[in-house]
């Protein structure tokens, strides 16, 4: 007997520690799995959990004619798909009122719900090859405009498409998971290609090379939007370059829509100048910006902006205001002035 198997007999016994042993080495693939499904870090945590709990539950109905980790993605996987299905999803925000109104946007998306990711959550992940027939990286498959798009799919097709094309599984084993046929499948994942290749977003073209000329490109986004100079962010900006919000709807795009947008945020109080944080989400460049407080001398966390960067040019910005995500991120929620 080897050691998986009697640990395997030990955890199906009611041996906690057993038990952990054999799951704790897929945790975090499955909370970047649910999270890609999802869209969200604390619902992805939160189907983790409850796959953790139906293994547990079902160990001993585990016939071993898979793999322990394809089990383990076949229960998270379908905990996603419930999770989208009960609409126990929080209901997108839309852009209220405020201190002023925003201007007209160029387009009105449809909303999404989408959380950022941390970097700090990809270190360590299990270096396992995806299967063969896997079309993108683990990094390149956690990029924003990766994302976005699967945002936008229905919910089978996005499971179709991540245990296709980013971890590699054959039709009859996808099908097998999410209990159909394998016809429905390749028609599935037909269509979430299509939909990806025509989602909005650009993609961050994989990991970038960290070169002077990025990191000066940063540095000048950085030391111009915390002092409000709207014209030198807007310079280092693409010609077609869009702002995205979400779940907000309103998107904007091209140097004087962007431009006219910045110029009606009450961001900059009184002359007063904001913080900006370096981070990465996504695997791309990203900055927590902080607020000044009107009742104390803090910058208190208003959110992060995410960069794609393309020829040492910003091709987009995404905005994402504070929410849940926030301690995945390790970010202190306020600053002393």
């Amino acid at each position: 007997m080897n050691t998986e198997t009697a640990t395997l007999t030990r955890a199906r016994a009611g041996d906690d520690d057993a038990f952990r042993l054999l799951t704790d080495p897929y945790r975090r693939e499955l909370h970047l799995h649910c999270y890609r499904i999802l869209g969200s870090l604390q619902d992805a945590e939160d189907a983790v959990q409850e796959t953790l709990l139906s293994a547990w539950r079902g160990l001993a109905g585990f016939e071993e004619r898979a793999s322990l980790r394809s089990w383990l993605y076949r229960i998270a996987t379908n905990r996603c798909l419930n999770a989208l299905r009960d609409g126990g999803r929080r209901s997108p925000m839309t852009t209220g009122g405020g201190p002023t109104d925003p201007p007209e946007p160029t387009r009105r998306a449809e909303p999404i719900w989408l959380q950022p990711f941390p970097d700090e959550l990809l270190e360590g992940l299990p270096d396992r090859a995806p299967g063969p027939d896997a079309r993108f990286e683990t990094k390149e498959a956690v990029g924003l405009a990766f994302v976005s798009g699967l945002q936008r799919m229905p919910p089978q097709q996005r499971a179709v498409l991540v245990l296709r094309d980013v971890l590699g599984y054959r039709a009859a084993e996808v099908a097998a998971m999410l209990e159909t046929s394998e016809a429905s499948v390749n028609s599935a994942l037909q269509r979430a290609r299509a939909a990806l290749a025509a989602a909005p977003e650009r993609p961050a073209g994989g990991t970038v090379p960290d070169t002077p000329g990025r990191r000066r490109l940063l540095d000048r986004f950085a030391e111009a939007f915390e002092v409000g100079d709207v014209e030198t962010v807007l310079a280092l900006l693409s010609e077609d370059a869009w702002i995205r919000m979400p779940p907000e709807p309103l998107e904007y795009n091209g140097r004087p829509a962007i431009g006219e947008f910045m110029r009606t945020r009450p961001l900059w109080r009184d002359g007063e100048r904001l913080r900006l944080v370096p981070t990465r989400a996504n695997t791309q460049p990203a900055f927590a910006y902080y607020l000044p407080d009107s009742q104390a001398e803090v910058w208190r966390i208003g959110g992060i902006f995410v960069l794609t960067v393309e020829d040492e040019e910003i091709v987009e910005i995404t905005r994402f205001a504070d929410g849940g995500w926030l301690p995945w991120f390790g970010l202190p929620r306020t600053l002393p002035r």
